[in-house]
């Protein structure tokens, strides 16, 4: 939903491309392990890029990425994320735009999901105890 919104301002020379990674499963808290679950399809050589993220916790996804794409030589390389969670960093990652940043709860909709599901609330809430999502 942020890259929805986001992607709205950004004017009209835009292309979107979708790269997929996971480092959750269906945890609350990350393995450590970021596997890419699907690989960009069109090249990025040569080209201005703006990672979208929903939301940067520990930065080792984010870390990653960066890494991967900076290999295939875009001409420039930034990162725009909703959330940060400072706090919660174990590696030091450029975040370039940042929306808001938060304390260390899990948060859901909006876009972000618990195992996929809630994300299709229009607003962000922290997941409870239950599993279920509070204001």
């Amino acid at each position: 939903m942020f890259l929805a919104d986001l992607i709205r301002a950004m004017g009209e020379r835009v292309t979107l491309d979708f790269i997929a990674l996971a480092s959750y499963g269906k945890s609350t808290t990350t393995s450590g392990e970021v596997r890419m679950l699907k690989d960009l399809d069109f090249g990025i050589e040569g080209r201005d890029v703006v990672i979208v993220e929903d939301i940067v916790d520990t930065g080792l996804t984010l870390n990653y990425l960066q890494d991967i794409l900076r290999a295939r030589g875009p001409r420039r390389l930034t990162t725009a994320c909703l959330l940060s969670k400072p706090a919660r960093r174990r590696v030091n990652v450029k975040v370039d735009y940042i929306g808001f940043e938060i304390d260390d709860r899990f948060v859901v909709g909006y876009g972000l999901d618990y195992d996929e599901l809630f994300r299709n609330l229009p607003h962000i809430g922290i997941l409870g105890a239950g599993g279920e999502p509070g204001a």
